[in-house]
C-alpha cells in the first residue's frame, strides 16, 4: 500500500492539519472543490490528497482568487500540480496572481494613507502607497509584471 493510501484523517484532524474549520471542509465537499471522503458516518476518513488540496485552495486564496477560479485552476492537476500550487508556486504553464496584503499605516504617514504589499518573490516585497504618484504607479505595475513573469518559470 503506497504512502497516500496509509494516510487517514477524522474530519477535525484534516480541518486542522489544514488551518480551515470543520465546517469549510464540509462546505468544500459540497462545492465539488474536495472529493467526497471515503467512507461514511462515524468512519468517514480523508485522505492525503484532500490535505494538499486544501492546502492548495488556502494558498490560492491568500493570493485573492475567488472559488470559482480555485475550482477551474485545481480541477483535473496532478498531485505534483497540487504540492506546487501549495508551495505557493505555479505549475509549468500557469501564472498565478501575487499574494497581496494590507500593512498598517507605517509611523509618519498620513492616517488616511494605506501601503499595499505585494510580494513579488520569497523574500522580496514592494510596498506601495495608494497616494503615490502615477509615474511610481507605473513602475510598480512593471515591476509587478516582471515578478509574475518570472514567477511561473519553474
Amino acid at each position: 500500500m503506497d504512502e497516500q493510501r496509509r494516510t487517514r484523517f477524522k474530519l477535525d484532524e484534516l480541518a486542522e492539519q489544514a488551518g480551515v474549520s470543520p465546517r469549510t471542509v464540509r462546505y468544500y465537499v459540497q462545492r465539488g472543490l474536495l472529493a467526497a471522503p471515503e467512507f461514511r458516518g462515524p468512519d468517514t476518513a480523508y485522505g492525503a490528497e484532500h490535505l494538499l488540496r486544501l492546502r492548495a485552495i488556502r494558498a490560492l486564496q491568500e493570493r485573492h482568487m475567488p472559488l470559482d477560479a480555485i475550482e477551474a485552476m485545481l480541477a483535473s492537476r496532478s498531485l505534483e500540480d497540487l504540492a506546487r500550487i501549495a508551495r505557493g508556486k505555479a505549475p509549468t504553464g500557469v501564472d498565478l496572481p501575487l499574494p497581496v496584503s494590507r500593512l498598517p499605516t507605517p509611523t509618519g504617514a498620513s492616517m488616511s494613507e494605506r501601503i499595499t504589499r505585494h510580494t513579488l518573490a520569497p523574500g522580496l516585497e514592494l510596498h506601495l502607497s495608494d497616494h503615490a504618484s502615477p509615474e511610481v504607479r507605473a513602475l510598480a505595475e512593471t515591476l509587478l509584471r516582471a515578478a509574475a513573469h518570472t514567477q511561473g518559470t519553474p
